[in-house]
């Protein structure tokens, strides 16, 4: 049972980096055709996708949030990490990690969500 929780801190103050991690058991992040993905949810809105890490540790963005998003991985303690800069109060949301099978491209593991809140 692959199991995946976020970890991080709940505030955040303008203008800072975000960070977050997610670490994984059950299974490894380097496996083939699986890939690791950070979605959030804002208050009241829908879920917005925002990047992923493949098993090869190629990354990609969102267009949106390209130039102020880095995930990066550590296989030897199996997380991947989110980094977000110059966070505004429109940061604010639920942020969650999350597996991606890559065939059919269909999540099927989710981490808990963890909220984060940007503000002085």
């Amino acid at each position: 049972q692959v199991q995946l929780q976020e970890s991080g801190p709940g505030l955040v103050k303008p203008s800072q980096t975000l960070s977050l991690t997610c670490t994984v058991s059950g299974g490894s992040i380097t496996t083939g055709y699986y890939a690791w993905t950070w979605i959030r949810q804002p208050p009241g809105k829908g879920l917005e996708w925002m990047g992923v890490i493949a098993y090869d540790g190629r990354a990609y963005y969102s267009p949106s949030l390209k130039s102020r998003t880095s995930i990066s991985r550590d296989t030897s303690k199996n997380q991947f990490s989110l980094q977000l800069s110059s966070v505004t109060p429109e940061d604010t949301a639920v942020y969650y990690c999350a597996r991606l099978l890559l065939v059919p491209h269909e999540y099927d593991y989710w981490g808990q969500g963890t909220q984060v809140t940007v503000s002085s």
